[in-house]
């Protein structure tokens, strides 16, 4: 353990699985008093046995009054709140648009976009005041690879992280000088329970549940890894620390390397 996070406090969202919970499992290991929000009630129930000193909100980051409970839950705990991290999404199993039917755009858009940008945008401005009054603020969201790059998602997916993409600049340049804002764009990750969307009939659906998916993101990157949660989540930690003070409006890409060659072409 080398403290990088001692003595400050964090929000993570969208915890209870995949890279948020390695999030926290890292967040806890650097010294950081940690609370959490998640949807999945059986998710919570797991953390708090697991982990009993991190703060459990369950609630549906997409709305205002959940992210404002778990900030307050967060700051009766701690005492004030220098963290927020968000790591809210669904996912689109690369549907197309010519694969999209017209009569469900207007409900699919909406399920997107309420879940993948709406919830960052509830879970900043719930914590503001907070960041406000700390010492070391700092915001850390999650874009993806699919805010980079076509064919890494489907066209709502990408949409909705070019959207998220979109946010970290214009919260970096409001924000500043008073909290820095900067992201994680992850690649493809095994082990998370990345889930669909209810109206392209997949909300029970997982990434996980592809059998080839290991062996697939390896393929497609220049580093040939498939990356792991935990993986992910010390860009989340660099970002968060003080390491990274001179830092806003930027992200960490743990992609594999997708920048430094074209990517590998999914089959």
């Amino acid at each position: 353990m080398s403290d990088w996070l001692e003595d400050r406090s964090a929000l993570v969202v969208g915890a209870g699985s995949g890279i948020g919970r390695a999030v926290v499992d890292a967040f806890v290991t650097e010294g950081a008093r940690v609370a959490v929000l998640e949807r999945d009630p059986h998710k919570c129930a797991t953390l708090t046995a697991e982990l009993p000193d991190v703060v459990v909100t369950t609630g549906d980051a997409a709305t205002r009054l959940a992210n404002e409970r778990a900030v307050a839950a967060a700051v009766d705990a701690f005492g004030g709140l220098d963290i927020l991290v968000n790591c809210v999404g669904i996912f689109d199993f690369y549907r197309s648009i010519e694969d999209l039917d017209a009569d469900i755009v207007d409900d699919a858009f909406d399920e997107m976009f309420h879940t993948n940008v709406k919830s960052h945008l509830h879970s900043v401005k719930a914590a503001l005041p907070q960041l406000h009054r700390s010492s070391h603020p700092v915001v850390v969201l999650t874009e993806s690879t699919s805010s980079y790059y076509p064919g890494r998602g489907g066209v709502l997916y990408v949409a909705s992280k070019f959207a998220v993409r979109g946010l970290v600049t214009a919260l970096a340049h409001d924000l500043a000088p008073d909290i820095r804002v900067n992201a994680v764009a992850p690649g493809g990750t095994v082990g998370t329970d990345l889930r669909g969307m209810a109206t392209l009939g997949s909300a029970q659906r997982s990434v996980t549940d592809m059998p080839t998916r290991r062996a697939e993101l390896a393929d497609r990157v220049p580093l040939c890894v498939a990356l792991s949660a935990e993986d992910h989540a010390w860009g989340y930690v660099f970002l968060a620390s003080d390491r990274a003070r001179g830092i806003t409006g930027e992200v960490v890409h743990s992609d594999g390397g997708m920048r430094v060659a074209a990517p590998r072409k999914r089959q």
